[in-house]
């Protein structure tokens, strides 16, 4: 199972690197990459066993691949599947497929890490090849959108690094669990930078401007998959040690609030998928035990919710409303609408429904309200006009990524059978129609426009030192 291991990890970055020797091959070496990746994130779900890797015993650098692993793993699969089936046809270089791969392998690196200095290499790798995704459209505003994507990245990982040294030095070792004995000043600035690279709270306010400028493959990827490496330590920081568990959980709460605070006011497509990719970011932490199958659950559903926001004939709703959508997208956006909402019969049900079990008390208020606000926010999508006609033509790789994400909603529902109760399945349905009564009695007829100024780059960084004082504040309380 070692050799397997060591082979599996090596092998994105060793295809990614030899693509440019056979770029006809390009998509066909992508996609078996993503498949394999696929096999190896069912098999170590299904194995109860966890595996541990000692790289360099005495710096604790280790390798932990178990159940919550396999999640997240699988998640970056089925989403890499679906982007390069989407771009099957498209007129993407070989590249754009190199780059794609060697951020599948760096994502797939930083979800088995347990020790900080081997997560720091794995998240830098991913901030070079996601900037260099990004600005894949050498427009000045792709270029500009990605070099404040690094920067703010960058600056971020500069503080985790100082304080993954402070942890080394506690404990002559870099292993996560060593973040218990760690000096205060550690477990903040380690804090900062995971909180800043997956769009948490305050200090991930980056994430709006840059997951929806960027083009419909690379929004998918970076929602479905690569702010999930951020969250991914905090939650296994969570399980290991149980001083941590309450800052993480009260970052959940106060991330799903304000995600889905600015999701439900905001009337551009994309801007209010980003912003509700930051309030699904605050479930997973919410509930640290059960955030694997949630993680999985909101990688499928956003990679096939920006699919189809990039294909649709306006990103404005407003204008939606007078140019009705082809009914097979509507239908589409229907079912991944209804996920998200935790709808029965797709894996957001059960997923919700196991987050909400796994709740503390005094988190309970507001996960329901951000549960509420998730019905409103979709709510616009489910109530948009639509016809058989149909105006714009759709390839049929567009059509095989959506049935693997949203089959994936089906197939995944299977893991939490137990969730179909009458008291499970009666609490959501009201829910979903009590955010539908809302958006179509107050919010449809409400123009409020937040203020984008925290988002401005100049105030990004000064909110991380916000955040770092807050931090200081929890880790001493």
């Amino acid at each position: 199972m070692t050799t397997m291991t060591i082979a599996w990890i090596a092998l994105p970055f060793f295809v990614g690197f030899s693509i440019y020797l056979l770029p006809q091959l390009a998509r066909y070496l992508a996609l078996g990459v993503a498949i394999v990746s696929l096999g190896y994130g069912l098999q170590r779900i299904l194995d109860l066993s966890p595996l541990n890797l000692q790289l360099l015993d005495s710096f604790g650098v280790t390798l932990l691949i178990d159940s919550l692993s396999g999640y997240f793993i699988l998640t970056n699969a089925l989403v890499t599947i679906a982007v390069i089936l989407y771009c099957w046809h498209s007129q993407k270089t070989a590249f754009f497929y190199t780059q794609a791969i060697i951020l599948h392998g760096s994502v797939n690196s930083a979800f088995i890490c347990a020790d900080f200095i081997t997560l720091y290499v794995a998240l830098e790798v991913i901030s070079v090849a996601a900037f260099l995704l990004i600005a894949y459209p050498r427009t000045e505003r792709s270029i500009w959108v990605g070099l404040r994507y690094l920067f703010v990245s960058n600056t971020a990982m500069l503080f985790y690094l100082i304080g993954a040294v402070l942890v080394y030095q506690a404990n002559n070792s870099f292993a996560f669990a060593g973040l218990g004995q760690a000096p205060t000043e550690a477990i903040a600035l380690i804090f900062l930078g995971l909180l800043t690279k997956g769009g948490i709270f305050v200090s991930g306010l980056w994430l709006p401007l840059t997951h929806s400028e960027s083009e419909t493959p690379v929004s998918a990827l970076l929602s479905g998959v690569v702010v999930k490496v951020g969250i991914f330590p905090l939650v296994r920081c969570a399980l290991i040690l149980g001083e941590i568990d309450p800052i993480v959980r009260i970052f959940g709460v106060a991330t799903a609030l304000l995600g889905v605070g600015y999701a439900v006011f905001e009337k551009d497509t994309k801007r209010m998928l980003a912003f509700h990719t930051v309030s699904q970011l605050g479930f997973v932490l919410a509930a640290p035990e059960v955030g694997g199958f949630y993680a999985l659950t909101h990688g499928l559903v956003k990679a096939a919710l920006f699919l189809i926001a990039g294909n649709l004939p306006s990103r404005k709703f407003q204008e939606l409303h007078h140019q009705p959508i082809y009914t097979p997208i509507w239908i589409a956006l229907l079912i991944a609408s209804f996920s998200i909402s935790g709808f029965p019969l797709l894996s957001g049900f059960g997923a919700k429904v196991l987050t909400m079990k796994n709740l503390l008390p005094w988190q309970v208020i507001g996960m329901n309200l951000a549960a509420l606000g998730t019905a409103i926010s979709f709510a616009k999508f489910i109530f948009l006009p639509h016809e058989r006609k149909q105006v714009q033509e759709f390839k049929p790789s567009f059509w095989l990524a959506i049935i693997l994400l949203l089959g994936g909603l089906f197939a995944a529902n299977v893991v939490y059978y137990d969730a179909y109760t009458l008291t499970n399945i009666v609490k959501p349905l009201a829910t979903i129609a009590l955010g539908w009564l809302a958006y179509l009695v107050i919010f449809r007829r409400v123009s409020l426009k937040l203020p984008r100024v925290v988002e401005k780059f100049e105030h990004l960084i000064g909110v991380m030192s916000l955040v770092l004082t807050l931090l200081f504040w929890m880790v001493l309380a």
